[in-house]
């Protein structure tokens, strides 16, 4: 692993320097391997935006999805003026309508990125739409929701591959 190749050689430096060179009482360099774990992408993997080829997302943490719309789907739209959110409690299903986005220009409907339960809507976009413009990946976000099967997140694209398609 990369973090190991640098944390290594760094270890090494500052216990010759502290003059640890006489032997401490336990082998510094034994605590490398916890170290490098710490720094594993798995973690980072496990709460990564999905997208899906409709331009919604999708982060799961702790078994709730977070789901708003891409950039581009927010640059696309234009300026959003209504939000039509699902109550507490709907049932959604992978790929199925769950909601609508009015802007100036177009309505969009939108499509729930995993199947699931709403467990929280958005209430700062009933007064305030146009956060799915300014921040459709933080303060925008649409809906939170129980994950009900985390294997639909593997048909979703991850954002690197979201961009090579979409790119804005």
């Amino acid at each position: 692993m990369a973090s190991c190749r640098v944390l290594r050689p760094l270890v090494a430096a500052v216990l010759f320097r502290v003059g640890a060179h006489s032997r401490p009482p336990w082998n510094a360099m034994s605590l490398l391997p916890s170290l490098c774990r710490g720094f594993s992408t798995n973690t980072l993997t496990a709460a990564a935006r999905k997208f899906t080829d409709k331009h919604e997302w999708v982060l799961v943490e702790d078994g709730i999805g977070t789901v708003g719309i891409s950039h581009f789907a927010q640059e696309s739209l234009g300026d959003v003026v209504f939000c039509g959110l699902p109550e507490v409690g709907d049932k959604l299903h992978f790929d199925g309508e769950f909601g609508a986005l009015e802007s100036v220009k177009a309505a969009s409907e939108l499509y729930a990125p995993i199947s699931g339960t709403v467990q929280e809507v958005n209430a700062a976009l009933a007064e305030n739409p146009a956060l799915v413009n300014h921040s459709c990946y933080d303060e925008g976000w649409l809906i939170r929701m129980t994950v009900d099967d985390l294997s639909e997140l593997d048909t979703l694209m991850d954002e690197q591959d979201y961009e090579k398609i979409y790119r804005h």
